[in-house]
């Protein structure tokens, strides 16, 4: 019987793209993920979720060790890049099932943010026309490992000691402080927020 020695073809993956916008949020092209975040930066479509429990507690998450950018540091519940030409909402929601393992039982556009922040550990640009959405979710987080290392519910007050005690994304101020104003809708004025 002939033993066939023929190797498989080498997988070769297609590089992800990412959305450029003017400082309007309209799109004028497509860039590489990588080279989009490499210094100077180029201004990108992005979108921030934050999801609460029914009690008014925000889920946090531990970006995984092994991501290229901002690892192992704490931020909000997901975030990340619609495909060229996604709406933000779809990326939203399905970038929170694919990293969490759940979905929003209710979400919301909570506005838009533009900002141009510099990541002190790995040198990456953060140069982002962000789209903001809030919501609440009734499960509890099944996260992949490659994309999650750890998830929190917090109160504000728990998030401030968390705050001033680790790491966190050099985003995560300023989407919070963007979304707040619908944040406080969603969860009411007596949450805190």
């Amino acid at each position: 019987m002939p033993h066939s020695t023929a190797t498989a073809p080498a997988v070769v993956s297609e590089p992800v793209m990412l959305e450029l916008v003017d400082e309007a949020g309209r799109t004028i092209g497509t860039a590489e993920k990588l080279s989009a975040h490499q210094s100077p930066g180029r201004l990108h479509r992005a979108f921030s979720v934050f999801l609460f429990d029914r009690s008014g507690r925000l889920l946090l998450q531990r970006r995984a060790h092994g991501k290229y950018h901002s690892p192992g540091v704490w931020s909000n519940t997901c975030c990340g890049h619609p495909y060229p030409g996604e709406p933000p909402f779809l990326a939203a929601t399905r970038r929170t099932a694919e990293e969490l393992g759940t979905a929003p039982a209710l979400l919301r556009e909570a506005g838009t943010v533009s900002y141009h922040h510099r990541d002190p550990e790995s040198g990456l640009v953060e140069r982002e026309f962000n789209h903001l959405f809030a919501g609440v979710v009734d499960q509890d987080p099944r996260p992949d490992p490659a994309e999650v290392t750890e998830t929190a519910f917090v109160t504000p007050e728990e998030l401030r000691r968390l705050h001033a005690g680790r790491p966190f994304s050099v985003w995560f101020r300023t989407v919070l402080d963007a979304a707040r104003p619908a944040i406080r809708e969603l969860t009411g004025a007596a949450a805190g927020w």
